[in-house]
């Protein structure tokens, strides 16, 4: 399975999400060269705060993040694509020095960045989506990590409940794929107020629709970890608008 996409950082992150996300089978040699080929993208111009940079197919297609939602405008594609990068980085485990250090050096400049918008008491970082990628990254161990952090993001995303089992202006599935990532209690609270949406059917989904498969998926995970099957929420009505 190749996993480099050599024209585009966000095509090479959404396959080493993938494999992650449904334990493919990975050799060595795959995640060597996919790790290296990330790494090289550190700091090269267009990134965010020294992450991995973006393509120019990038910027020019747009993102579209692993559940399907998608990120249009320049600045904040960068920093949710140098966001994934990283996490993906990380979990593909850098061998060699060059690559521990073009992530330490990534990771390095984000903080700064974070310190800088005092995301610490805010919980917030730029927009919806940037946010959750920024927890996203968090919790896979990403600029230190630590509980604090994301209780601090959980704690805006609270206030943000429209009472209906979303969150306004919050990506619904990239912010539950972020959710379901995390040990924090708070993550485990925020996951069941979303489980009146995640137990409708999706809809308007094409036969191969690699998104709709994602998050059905991600919506069987859930719910089975909350003790819900899905055959026993068919009757819940229509779903919610995708």
């Amino acid at each position: 399975m190749g996993l480099v996409h050599p024209k585009s950082l966000a095509a090479t992150v959404d396959a080493v999400n993938e494999v992650l996300f449904f334990s493919w089978p990975l050799r060595v040699a795959e995640k060597t060269q996919a790790a290296r080929w990330i790494a090289s993208r550190q700091g090269l111009p267009g990134s965010y705060a020294g992450m991995p940079a973006p393509t120019e197919l990038d910027f020019a297609t747009g993102l579209r993040v692993f559940t399907g939602e998608r990120m249009r405008s320049g600045g904040g594609l960068a920093h949710v694509l140098g966001e994934e990068a990283c996490r993906a980085l990380r979990a593909l485990g850098p061998s060699s020095v060059a690559t521990r250090e073009a992530l330490e050096r990534a990771e390095a400049g984000m903080a700064l960045r974070l310190q800088r918008d005092r995301y610490a008491t805010t919980g917030r970082y730029c927009c919806y989506t940037c946010s959750v990628a920024l927890w996203r990254n968090l919790a896979g161990g990403g600029l230190g990590g630590g509980e604090e952090l994301l209780a601090a993001g959980l704690r805006h995303l609270r206030d943000f409940r429209d009472g209906k089992g979303r969150w306004r202006g919050f990506p619904f599935w990239y912010t539950v794929l972020s959710l379901s990532e995390m040990s924090v209690a708070a993550a485990a609270d925020e996951l069941e107020y979303a489980t009146r949406v995640l137990q409708r059917p999706l809809r308007g989904t094409r036969e191969g629709d690699q998104y709709a498969t994602r998050r059905r998926v991600l919506a069987q995970r859930v719910l089975g970890r909350l003790g819900i099957s899905l055959s026993q929420t068919e009757r819940h009505g229509s779903p919610p608008k995708e």
